[in-house]
């Protein structure tokens, strides 16, 4: 089911009431936190304050609800596209593995988060990053360092020119 909306600064069409269309319509090209825009995918680093340095989020433009309303474009795209940003995870964070979650309550909107998994960080064990999530939300662990975050955005960016 796709719902009708207005396009954004960014191409993408924007559901009424939903979140995730709300971010996508005030991205702007090559700033904070995009990083690749590109056919049927949006891939943005994790907001401020994020709770790891690499957690991003993998969007579809559109505005559909999971993988079983996408249209032919994105159902072809999804897998080369998720190697490619996982890899990139993986690359330049340093991580061992990367979880990818989608869960679509907060917002009815796919979006997969891409989770880096530290294997010597207990904090990004499996259920634990749930934990980790909610303390640097409610301002009880420090998020990721914001300087930090900004050179993993310009290298990822860099990265994905070529995609």
């Amino acid at each position: 089911m796709e719902l009708s909306g207005v396009l954004g600064s960014n191409g993408a069409v924007a559901g009424l009431n939903c979140g995730v269309c709300k971010i996508q319509a005030e991205l702007e090209p090559g700033a904070d936190p995009l990083l690749y825009s590109g056919g049927p995918w949006l891939l943005r680093h994790h907001p401020h304050p994020s709770p790891l340095l690499g957690w991003l989020l993998l969007d579809t433009r559109r505005h559909v609800p999971g993988p079983d309303a996408f249209d032919e474009a994105e159902a072809a795209s999804f897998g080369p596209m998720l190697r490619r940003c996982c890899a990139l995870v993986k690359e330049l964070a340093g991580c061992d593995r990367v979880y990818a979650i989608a869960f679509g309550e907060g917002a009815r909107h796919f979006h997969l988060h891409l989770i880096p998994r530290h294997g010597s960080d207990s904090g990004t064990e499996s259920w634990r990053v749930a934990d980790l999530y909610r303390a640097v939300a409610a301002g009880e662990q420090p998020p990721a360092d914001p300087v930090a975050v900004a050179s993993f955005q310009r290298r990822a960016r860099a990265r994905c020119a070529s995609w």
